[in-house]
């Protein structure tokens, strides 16, 4: 996961994310917006250490760069390699993914009327 995200981390800014989580409400699907949701709130905790955040920042910078190895735009597998990137990420740093975080991410699905 590393290595396929590498530079993506210049992408990535909280506007950037919101944006792209609002453009790809309908067509992500709600597990993929779930996976971010949880990264980013877990990139925002205070207790997740530089490495972790550098891979969230990652994985985050690729689900928000405009390009990427299958464009959004394709249905049906559009959204697939960015869950292969987020699913990495997640199982990566997942012990800085505590209830707090499960928490967060679902009340913002919940908000979206995803959930």
């Amino acid at each position: 996961m590393r290595n396929s995200t590498v530079g993506y981390e210049d992408h990535f800014s909280d506007a950037s994310f919101w944006r792209k989580c609002r453009d790809s409400l309908r067509s992500a699907g709600a597990e993929l917006l779930l996976l971010a949701l949880k990264l980013f709130y877990a990139l925002k905790r205070p207790e997740t250490p530089l490495w972790a955040k550098t891979a969230i920042l990652g994985a985050l910078g690729y689900f928000v760069c405009p390009i990427d190895l299958i464009p959004d735009a394709i249905p049906l597998i559009g959204f697939s390699d960015d869950l292969g990137v987020l699913v990495a990420a997640v199982g990566t740093v997942s012990r800085y993914i505590d209830a707090e975080v499960e928490r967060l991410a679902a009340a913002k699905l919940r908000d979206w009327g995803l959930a």
